[in-house]
């Protein structure tokens, strides 16, 4: 790969953009180059505004032209990232492609088979719940409530799509549907009848974008896709032997999740309604039996982690895992003579989803974690996630191409080992890997005070202070509005609304629950005398530069509760090896958090403002400093007074 081609295509893409050069992008840049020649891994972290979006891409452009080597694999954590890939930086990059390597670079967006309508159960009709099939058209004359109309309007739509050449994509629905809506539109991949079996394959929603993403030279895709061929050993991307993780501090997170199963007394119910007109009598009745064997174990077992599963619980796990198996056996010499292939298909996909729990469980050794949950509706759940992902991403991932992982929040504590150490990067037989921070253009000493409120008591478990609530209403008193709460909890994200307006009912104050999150964001962004208080969903990805948000309240360090199962024994597995549990999880797990919960206040080069952090412990406690050298590097102090007089200033100066 020539570094001038590289040089010469990041300015002119970057000059297409209207935007400026910057160290950083260039550096990182060449970094990426770099590692995509020699097939190494790099980490690199880009503040906010390094624009590293683009020093990526053209790297993947060039290697992708020059190499022949397959598409460079972009995956994201979410979907405003894709977005911003597909519509804005690869359109802009194409023609510039052009003119500098001659030809213009092509992109693709690959996405599980669920994201597409699928049109065999659009015409020919879905299972339901019971195993029976609803005919393609049972909607007209039939179901007149809210579900029925918009299954009709789903399907409409998919008709719609294959008329015009469309791409089927969910996203493309407007407005969109709820998940069970989808469901009667679309199928996941074990579901499917495969492209040779189904009458619709050659005009296949999903057959088509994948066929498209064989061919491009970026292929744009998200974690959970990543994770999924991670997991499953499944090629459900295109070959390649470079991969670009974007927003990279999710990734070990995203694996986890997707490696996460759950079992449930109603679920192995719904499986035996379903498969009862497939199998013999006896086969369904056993899965039945083992469904209330299930529930009368789950309701005797204690909720949370178990470091053992209880004897009658493994039983059970036991029961239903054999009773599956039969019913899997059946599946594969029908009762019916003429049974539907989709409602064959559905069935087998459902039965190996509870086999495959149900082994894991009854199984479950010191690699993973099993916890039983209470949920208000659907009863108990079992749940087994694994204790660690870290060999999962390196066998998995790094072992096999290229990565070049990147975020604006990778070093934790000034070093990107604790995030490398989740992706399985630190001990023995670790891959080589380069890490590279290549700043921001920010100049956060001078944009941002970092405030630590450390006259506060220390947070408790009863929620905010009198104290707390004080602070907020006379920090956001003092901003004019203009500020975004993040709150370890609902409750005390309502708690701390209903205070300020009381205490100044002058003031909008808008807060999550109150309508949906984009609205109250778009409202947030509209107006700089409004704040917008709000938990975790608003940590991350809330991009809203200018005036309208000048003040960040943290009411306290998110650490994990002591009772997440997965958290503590994951701490506890680290302890128990030599380490420091406490460190090595639950700070570097709040650092994460604060660090992109802090990264809200500054987005563009004009913006200033204050950070402020109720919890005086980021002051006071021996880790505080660990989880201050993970934030942005602002302008630190203790004094109320002075967090609030240069609030007043900003505030006027608006």
């Amino acid at each position: 790969m020539s570094s001038t081609e590289v040089s010469e295509l990041l300015a002119a893409a970057v000059a297409e953009l209207g935007g400026m050069e910057r160290a950083g992008q260039q550096a990182m840049a060449d970094a990426v180059a770099d590692a995509m020649t020699d097939g190494g891994h790099l980490l690199v972290q880009a503040g906010t505004g390094t624009g590293k979006s683009l020093a990526y891409l053209v790297p993947a452009a060039v290697h992708a032209l020059s190499e022949a080597a397959g598409p460079v694999v972009v995956a994201t954590a979410t979907l405003a990232l894709q977005s911003q890939l597909v519509t804005r930086d690869l359109p802009t990059l194409a023609p510039v492609a052009e003119q500098v390597l001659g030809r213009p670079v092509t992109w693709a967006v690959a996405k599980g088979r669920s994201n597409y309508a699928c049109l065999h159960r659009v015409r020919e009709g879905v299972p339901d719940d019971d195993g029976a099939l609803i005919a393609a058209d049972a909607v007209d004359g039939g179901p007149t409530g809210v579900l029925g109309r918009e299954v009709l309007r789903a399907r409409e739509w998919a008709e719609d799509e294959a008329e015009s050449g469309g791409t089927g994509d969910r996203e493309r629905l407007q407005p969109g549907v709820a998940d069970r809506v989808w469901g009667q539109v679309s199928v996941s991949a074990r579901e499917c009848l495969g492209a040779t079996r189904c009458a619709y394959g050659d005009v296949c929603f999903a057959e088509r974008a994948r066929a498209t993403a064989e061919h491009a030279d970026v292929v744009v895709t998200n974690h959970a896709l990543l994770a999924i061929q991670a997991i499953d050993g499944i090629p459900v991307l295109p070959e390649h032997d470079t991969v670009v993780v974007d927003e990279g501090h999710e990734l070990a997170a995203r694996v986890t999740g997707s490696a996460t199963q759950d079992l449930s007394a109603g679920q192995v119910q719904r499986l035996s309604a379903r498969v009862s007109r497939l199998v013999d009598d006896d086969v369904a009745e056993r899965l039945e039996d083992a469904a209330a064997v299930l529930e009368s174990a789950l309701d005797e077992a204690r909720p949370g982690r178990m470091d053992e599963v209880p004897a009658a619980l493994g039983e059970a796990c036991a029961a239903v895992r054999d009773a599956a198996r039969r019913v899997l056996s059946g599946l594969a010499r029908p009762v019916n003579d003429n049974p539907d292939e989709a409602v064959v298909a559905t069935a087998k996909a459902r039965t190996e989803d509870v086999l495959s729990t149900a082994e894991r469980l009854s199984a479950s050794g010191d690699n993973d974690v099993v916890w039983l949950e209470e949920r208000e509706r659907g009863g108990r759940l079992l749940r087994v996630a694994p204790l660690s992902v870290a060999g999962l991403i390196r066998s998995r991932i790094f072992d096999t191409r290229c990565v070049v992982l990147t975020s604006a929040t990778l070093t934790l504590g000034g070093s990107f080992d604790a995030v490398a150490r989740g992706l399985g990067l630190v001990g023995e037989d670790a891959p080589e890997w380069t890490g590279l921070d290549v700043g921001s253009p920010f100049d956060y000493s001078r944009q941002a005070i970092l405030y630590v409120a450390r006259h506060l008591p220390r947070p408790g478990r009863d929620g905010l202070s009198p104290e707390a609530l004080d602070e907020i209403t006379a920090l956001v008193k003092a901003a004019g509005g203009r500020t975004l709460g993040l709150f370890s909890s609902r409750r005390a994200a309502e708690t701390a609304a209903a205070h300020v307006r009381e205490q100044q009912p002058d003031m909008t104050v808008l807060c999550q629950g109150d309508d949906l999150v984009p609205t109250l964001v778009a409202a947030f962004r509209d107006d700089p005398s409004v704040s917008l208080f709000g938990t975790l969903s608003l940590w991350q990805g809330v991009d809203v530069p200018g005036d309208t948000c000048t003040l960040v309240i943290l009411d306290r360090i998110p650490f994990p509760r002591p009772d997440d199962p997965l958290m503590s024994a994951r701490q506890r597995a680290v302890d128990s090896s030599g380490g420091n549990g406490f460190m090595t999880v639950s700070a570097a797990h709040a650092a994460l958090l604060m660090a992109q919960g802090g990264g809200r206040l500054i987005r563009s080069l004009t913006d200033r403002g204050v950070l402020a952090v109720l919890d005086s412990r980021l002051a006071t406690a021996r880790y505080g400093g660990f989880i201050r050298a993970s934030l942005p590097p602002m302008w630190p102090t203790t004094d109320s007074e002075l967090a609030r007089s240069a609030l007043r200033r900003l505030a006027g100066e608006a």
